[in-house]
């Protein structure tokens, strides 16, 4: 059985040339699972980016790290979700984290650029 809550995070808008945080959510202490939706149009943009971190007091956050293994090396990375084309995307996401917090940005000219972002918060 999926129990899950819809969050509206950031309402159809043109990006900004800086991280833009969405409203908070507070997944509570049983959510294992974040989906992320994100209805994007580039317009002049490069891209946009979208961010994610979590937190477990709502104060100090961490941003979602991304590895990469070669050689016998895990590196590690703070991770961005990077949309290309104009589209809707799905972002599925683990969470073990009571308040995560979703950013985004738009690299390039912002014209007729619009990007909206909901999210699912569940346990599986």
């Amino acid at each position: 059985m999926w129990d899950y809550v819809f969050k509206a995070i950031r309402a159809a808008a043109i990006l900004t040339n800086a991280y833009v945080a969405g409203t908070v959510i507070d997944a509570g202490a049983h959510i294992n699972q974040l989906v992320v939706y994100a209805d994007f149009t580039i317009g002049s943009l490069t891209d946009a980016q979208i961010k994610v971190e979590f937190s477990h007091d709502n104060s100090d956050y961490y941003q979602e790290t991304f590895d990469s293994i070669s050689g016998g090396t895990n590196t590690e990375s703070a991770g961005v979700h990077k949309l290309t084309a104009t589209g809707k995307y799905r972002i599925a996401i683990p969470v073990k984290d009571r308040f995560i917090k979703i950013s985004s940005i738009g690299t390039g000219t912002v014209t007729s650029s619009s990007l909206k972002i909901d999210a699912i918060v569940g346990t599986v």
